[in-house]
């Protein structure tokens, strides 16, 4: 997810270096893997410390080497690694204290997690922490009015999303949009439009095997069509769209 009117993060110098000392050595490995999985050098861009793809989606160094592995394991359907693993069948999403003080992305924690229980996929949600969890998702504040996330490695969702404290002044659907938008990320689906983020500007490219079409949805970008278009409209209803429900559902 990018913020209306700006992207969500910016590089902190040139792509092919990292932002700091100790952490350059890996974000090279980390950008290259990229580059040889097919990812144009525009899409990549390095911040705090950190490697992002198509805006909001953090790439870690595992995740990075997986999108390189051949065989059925690593085939995608709007994701850029592994999906997440049959062990793991129940997700904490645990909130920080800092985020549950904030009104308006509490409810839209709870919503977002009602979207996807909805579903009655085989894996299911619930605010934690909790117990009988199977892997843990930590729903973080950071600045702005945008998220970001990142994609599964080893069988497991990303562990952190990170949800924009300026959200706090706006509307309840808009929360309940883009934090059920990063946890799309965290549990593997790419931006849907990632071969042309019309309105955004960018694109995030095909990335060899990172884009593999899901059956029965569309191939086309549509305005308001997914939930995981790149941009946010204007006045979201934070619903899955049924192109949605169908790529989740042939996922899991």
């Amino acid at each position: 997810m990018i913020k209306r009117a700006a992207v969500l993060v910016v590089s902190c110098g040139a792509v092919l270096a990292g932002c700091g000392t100790d952490s350059k050595s890996e974000n090279q490995e980390i950008i290259s893997n990229l580059l040889e999985a097919g990812f144009p050098a525009d899409s990549v861009k390095v911040v705090d410390e950190a490697v992002y793809v198509g805006h909001d989606a953090h790439v870690s160094l595992e995740a990075s080497r997986e999108m390189l592995q051949p065989g059925e394991g690593s085939a995608e359907h709007y994701r850029t690694t592994n999906l997440v693993g049959t062990s793991v069948t129940k997700i904490c999403i645990n909130p920080t204290a800092t985020f549950n003080s904030y009104s308006q992305l509490s409810q839209g924690l709870d919503l977002a997690i009602q979207n996807y229980n909805a579903l009655a996929l085989r894996i299911s949600f619930v605010r934690g922490p909790a117990t009988g969890c199977t892997a843990n998702i930590t729903a973080q504040t950071m600045s702005g009015v945008g998220g970001s996330a990142g994609f599964p490695s080893g069988g497991r969702p990303y562990g952190t999303i990170n949800i924009g404290t300026g959200l706090q002044s706006h509307s309840l659907d808009m929360n309940e949009h883009i934090i059920t938008h990063e946890i799309g990320h965290a549990i593997g689906l790419r931006h849907s439009d990632y071969y042309s983020q019309v309105g955004c500007g960018g694109n995030e490219g095909t990335a060899g095997v990172g884009a593999i079409h899901i059956p029965g949805t569309p191939t086309t970008y549509t305005v308001g069509g997914s939930i995981m278009n790149s941009c946010t409209p204007s006045n979201p209803t934070g619903e899955f769209t049924s192109t949605d429900i169908i790529a989740l559902n042939y996922l899991y």
